[in-house]
């Protein structure tokens, strides 16, 4: 199995809320029937040597079991009745797409891990109760240590419930969920642009791509052979394929983008050489899916930040003020990202013979997609217009080569134009004329000092 694959499962499992309590619960009942010897070799540790054993008796025993199994579970439904309504919430809030970061969340993972590891730890220690009587009949066995660590897992459960509360009541507030997904963002930047201008650039960089002139007429389309969002390609897979049959590959998808079933996935350089088991090789290196994911699409984060701005910006809901606090998470993204290398198209073997031509993400793109949808929904609202070119000119201070100052001045210039049709009051526009000029100004200094 691939890597690429590899990551999907792990990403799939730490998505679902089944994974980590079906964990802790086994780790639970493993611990239920080591506590239970330790009880019938009457091994019972320090805690008995610190009087905290319980030593009542087997009705007793049952009863405190019996109350702790019923309330937890009790408990746990409450508790995870309330997310559900505040993913809900959050979903016709701040859109579909977000679900899957509360999804992600691990501290109510942790919580309903707890809950139901601690009811089944009190139901199988509760069946091994033998005898009846008064509390101090022992005639029969009692587990007194693992009714103790049950009364344990009692208080540790009041804990965990004291902050789910907290975290429940947290992680729905906007500010929280935009620093999340601000925070993937710079994750995904780190994974995705590893290398930093001026310091280590990429070998490929300094390669010169050798494409074959005959290389449209003669390269073999292959085709997807399912339909969804490509979610991950696995490069090192893909380059080993074509350094072992000697090929050219070029990718007409990048990670991010949705495939079609039978959509020309590949172009393959020289044709003659491609057959069925070629076929399925390639394939299995595109990991397809029914919703994007970070794992290598960094647009999928920036997307994710505009689409809660431009719900904010509506006007049935008409809030600026979440609008600007993504734009300034945007900005900041961005800036990180114009101190990257972008990764060359080119991907070379050990060789130095050319062997994949990928998809790339480019700097334009990235800026459009930031800032295009903001632009066009929030153009008649001054303080998201103002917004707007502040971050552009702090992005201004970062960028590195004329392509990417082009780039900013483009996008304030559309601001600019859109602002003097949306915007009718002459002191509003005055304040965003300066705005411009002063993106116009860094954008100029920027440049100078590159030339210097």
């Amino acid at each position: 199995m691939n890597k690429a694959k590899l990551r999907q499962i792990w990403d799939a499992l730490h998505s679902s809320y089944w994974f980590l309590p079906t964990i802790m619960l086994g780790i639970a009942i493993a611990l239920a029937f080591i506590v239970l010897a330790l009880d019938r070799g009457g091994f019972y540790g320090p805690l008995e040597k610190w009087g905290w054993i319980y030593t009542g008796g087997s009705d007793g025993a049952r009863a405190v079991l019996s109350a702790l199994a019923s309330s937890i579970i009790t408990v746990a439904t409450t508790a995870f009745s309330i997310t559900i309504v505040a993913l809900q919430l959050a979903s016709s809030n701040f859109g579909p797409r977000l679900l899957r970061n509360f999804m992600q969340d691990m501290g109510n993972q942790i919580v309903l891990g707890t809950f139901i590891g601690t009811f089944a730890y009190c139901l199988l220690v509760l069946r091994t109760i033998q005898g009846e009587g008064g509390d101090y009949d022992y005639s029969r066995f009692v587990p007194h240590l693992s009714v103790t660590v049950g009364i344990i897992f009692a208080f540790a459960s009041i804990g965990v419930l004291i902050y789910f509360i907290h975290h429940a009541s947290t992680i729905i507030q906007v500010s929280t969920i935009i620093a999340d997904v601000s925070t993937e963002l710079e994750r995904a930047i780190d994974r995705l642009f590893p290398e930093k201008l001026g310091l280590s650039p990429s070998k490929s960089n300094n390669q010169v791509a050798q494409v074959p002139i005959d290389f449209n007429s003669q390269a073999c389309p292959i085709q997807a052979n399912g339909s969804g969002y490509l979610q991950a390609v696995d490069d090192e897979q893909l380059l080993q394929i074509a350094y072992k049959h000697k090929l050219l590959l070029r990718l007409n998808y990048r990670p991010g983008q949705f495939v079609v079933n039978g959509s020309e996935l590949v172009l393959v350089y020289p044709r003659m050489r491609v057959n069925r088991k070629l076929i399925k090789q390639i394939n299995n290196t595109f990991i397809l899916g029914k919703e994007r994911t970070e794992q290598q699409d960094i647009e999928f984060p920036i997307a994710q930040l505009v689409e809660i701005a431009l719900r904010a910006i509506s006007p049935g809901i008409n809030d600026p003020f979440t609008a600007i606090r993504c734009i300034d998470r945007l900005g900041d993204g961005l800036c990180r990202l114009a101190q990257r290398d972008f990764p060359s198209p080119y991907r070379y073997d050990d060789d130095d013979n050319l062997r994949v031509i990928a998809e790339p993400f480019t700097f334009a793109g990235l800026i459009d997609l930031a800032f295009n949808q903001i632009r066009q929904y929030g153009k008649s609202d001054m303080a998201v217009t103002i917004r707007l070119l502040e971050a552009i000119a702090t992005i201004a201070n970062y960028v590195h080569n004329q392509k990417e100052r082009a780039v900013l001045l483009r996008h304030a210039e559309k601001i600019w134009r859109d602002s003097h049709k949306a915007i009718s009051e002459q002191l509003d526009l005055k304040d965003i004329e300066e705005r411009y000029e002063a993106v116009v100004k860094t954008l100029q200094l920027s440049g100078n000092q590159t030339k210097n």
